[in-house]
């Protein structure tokens, strides 16, 4: 945007606790680096960008939906980044067997995040994947799938939703960009986590970091 524009550009990231970056300091976080890194952008091309992290810990792709009159309608957003599902894909005791968001509905959330986005002028969005975890062996309460069973078919729900999407959307298949790096030998799945086996590392939010900021910087170019 050229000098004499009175309206930013808005760029928001609207997640869960993978966003908000749970469990490290508050810059080491890939979000808050990538705001620096918009910043720097910013300055050199000499455009007005705002950068706005909606995201809350814990959060669902149903309570997201409630949340987004007032986190994105409201605000404005240009172009986002969404990453929803390690919440959606849990089991809790007291759910009966069910997840806390089913797969059928946790897809047509994600439809209907970016739908509304695009009602209320973003140009595009970027759809994360989640990362693998070592939550592979125990049970969750009420079923027979680990953690990452569920995991991995909401990523393929991810997909689907981007593949419909195609034109507007660009995928940024974490999972399988992770598995990539595994193959390879060049990290660990227990490297990028925190001892909670789900949260990001440090290391973890370096990784997220170096996948998502060229998809950015390509967008703000």
């Amino acid at each position: 945007m050229s000098e004499g524009h009175e309206t930013p550009i808005r760029v928001v990231f609207f997640g869960d606790s993978i966003c908000v970056g749970q469990g490290v300091s508050i810059h080491k976080g890939w979000v808050t680096r990538l705001a620096a890194r918009i910043e720097d952008i910013a300055r050199d091309e000499h455009r007005e960008i705002v950068v706005v992290n909606a995201s809350v810990n814990g959060s669902t792709t149903r309570q997201a939906l409630e949340r987004m009159p007032y986190e994105v309608q409201a605000q404005g957003v240009d172009y986002l980044l969404v990453q929803f599902g390690l919440n959606d894909c849990n089991y809790w005791q007291t759910d009966g067997g069910l997840p806390r968001v089913r797969l059928q509905a946790f897809e047509a959330n994600l439809d209907e995040i970016l739908e509304r986005a695009f009602c209320f002028g973003a140009r595009r969005a970027i759809l994360n994947t989640n990362h693998p975890t070592v939550r592979t062996k125990i049970p969750m309460p009420g079923t027979s799938l680990t953690y990452e069973d569920s995991n991995r078919a909401y990523n393929a729900a991810i997909r689907a939703v981007a593949a419909r999407w195609a034109d507007r959307v660009d995928l940024n298949d974490v999972e399988s960009h992770i598995r990539a790096l595994v193959d390879r030998g060049e990290t660990r799945i227990e490297d990028l986590l925190q001892p909670d086996g789900l949260h990001l590392s440090v290391r973890g939010h370096e990784v997220y970091f170096s996948l998502v900021c060229p998809l950015l910087e390509r967008l703000l170019g």
